[in-house]
């Protein structure tokens, strides 16, 4: 009796941990469908940052006239006239990032430049406050000074 009641309890053991395992591949799966439709909606087609809020003040001007594109490389080309700008980008789930104040559950738009100084501004890991096909809306709190800035780019 004793050998029957602990080969059933194996059994029901390795069902139990065969059935666990499926759900987390499905549930790892359903939070990159919509990071994988993030990143094509960012690669297809040029945009322009149309609003950008420096914690106390607007600067969108810095970047007026620029196009920017969002390569499948990770690569960010911003365009004006013969100045061309080129840096990284990301769209990443940041739930083991510390940036966000304990949030467990964010995706982050990353952005980075080397230079000149006013693309290094947009330097930084993003939330998302929502894409669309024609507009990406992002924002950021500074750790340093506390200050929230906005960045936004629409699609030409």
């Amino acid at each position: 009796m004793k050998t029957l009641l602990k080969t059933a309890l194996i059994i029901f053991s390795i069902q139990t941990l065969t059935i666990s395992c499926q759900g987390d591949d499905d549930s790892n799966s359903q939070q990159d469908a919509p990071l994988q439709q993030n990143i094509e909606i960012v690669q297809n087609g040029n945009w322009r940052i149309t609003y950008y809020f420096d914690t106390d003040q607007e600067e969108t001007n810095h970047f007026t006239g620029y196009i920017f594109t969002f390569n499948s490389n990770n690569s960010l080309v911003a365009v004006k006239g013969d100045n061309s700008v080129t840096g990284t980008w990301s769209i990443t789930n940041g739930s083991s990032s510390d940036d966000d104040g304990g949030s467990s559950n964010d995706t982050d738009f990353n952005i980075f430049f080397s230079s000149p100084a006013d693309f290094e501004e947009l330097s930084d890991d993003w939330d998302i406050i929502s894409i669309s096909n024609s507009k990406i809306e992002l924002t950021d709190v500074s750790g340093g000074n506390g200050g929230t800035d906005f960045l936004t780019f629409e699609k030409i």
